[in-house]
């Protein structure tokens, strides 16, 4: 937790000199440095929202991930927190679906950075839900120990994500290791993300998303209405809430439109 407190305090201190040196009435100036010097790329609608990823612009089908946005914002900036898990009980519960769309609904927040971080390495899948061809290789980077920017794609003026192509095939050792954590650490510190969404791996299958949990502020798990069952989301929440602080269970998969992406919050 040092090491991200650090980050954090790094990351404020040079917003905040940002915002010092504006003053009214000053010419605008145009924003350089590492996080709008990473690649772009153009994303195709259409793709998308045949993929279920429908919160890139405000309307009825994207209520539900707004929603869900303002209530995850609140927390996070009331507690100083940047860093979000996303994982479900087990495989099939749609968790990279939520996390994209959570990452467009964010990013339409103008003064919202958002950086989203695919860590469920076996079974990879964020660059096939948004139609993009093989290549960034996230995880390829993390093994290696050695940053990589490149690795990191920007798809909007304040949203980027760090994705794979290629499954590993022992990720818990990878992401338990000090290294991991330092690389995680760096990544925040030099592109100063206000939230970081982390696609994790279902909790029940591995321990993936466990060898990585001390290294987040916080946890959205995600339920598969009708295939979830009640015992599965009970241990789920019990082994998030012995790591970190649970934000909350979203429903998915609701045959009920009206229900679909509602969010238990803990009392």
């Amino acid at each position: 937790m040092e090491r991200i407190q650090s980050a954090l305090a790094k990351a404020r201190a040079a917003r905040d000199r940002k915002m010092q040196g504006s003053k009214p009435g000053a010419p605008a100036q145009i924003e350089s440095g590492p996080w709008h010097d990473l690649a772009e790329v153009v994303l195709d609608p259409r793709r998308l929202e045949q993929n279920r990823i429908v919160a890139m612009h405000p309307g009825q089908s994207a209520a539900s991930f707004d929603l869900m946005r303002t209530n995850m914002i609140r927390t996070l900036r009331t507690n100083g927190w940047t860093r979000v898990a996303i994982t479900s009980p087990t495989p099939a519960c749609g968790k990279s679906t939520i996390a994209l769309n959570l990452a467009f609904s964010l990013s339409r927040m103008a003064d919202t950075r958002v950086l989203l971080i695919e860590l469920d390495l076996r079974h990879p899948s964020l660059l096939s839900i948004m139609g993009l061809e093989p290549g960034p290789e996230f995880g390829g980077m993390l093994a290696s120990g050695v940053l990589d920017l490149r690795q990191i794609r920007r798809c909007a003026p304040n949203l980027a994500f760090a994705v794979s192509s290629t499954p590993i095939a022992s990720p818990a050792e990878l992401l338990s290791a000090t290294r991991t954590a330092d690389l995680i650490d760096e990544i925040e510190t030099r592109l100063r993300p206000d939230v970081i969404l982390f696609d994790m791996s279902p909790m029940l299958v591995n321990d993936d998303a466990i060898s990585f949990l001390d290294q987040v502020d916080c946890a959205l798990m995600i339920a598969a209405a009708d295939e979830t069952t009640v015992a599965e989301v009970d241990r789920c929440g019990k082994d998030l809430a012995k790591r970190t602080q649970v934000l909350g269970v979203v429903l998915n998969k609701c045959r009920y439109p009206e229900k679909e992406g509602a969010v238990a919050y803990p009392e």
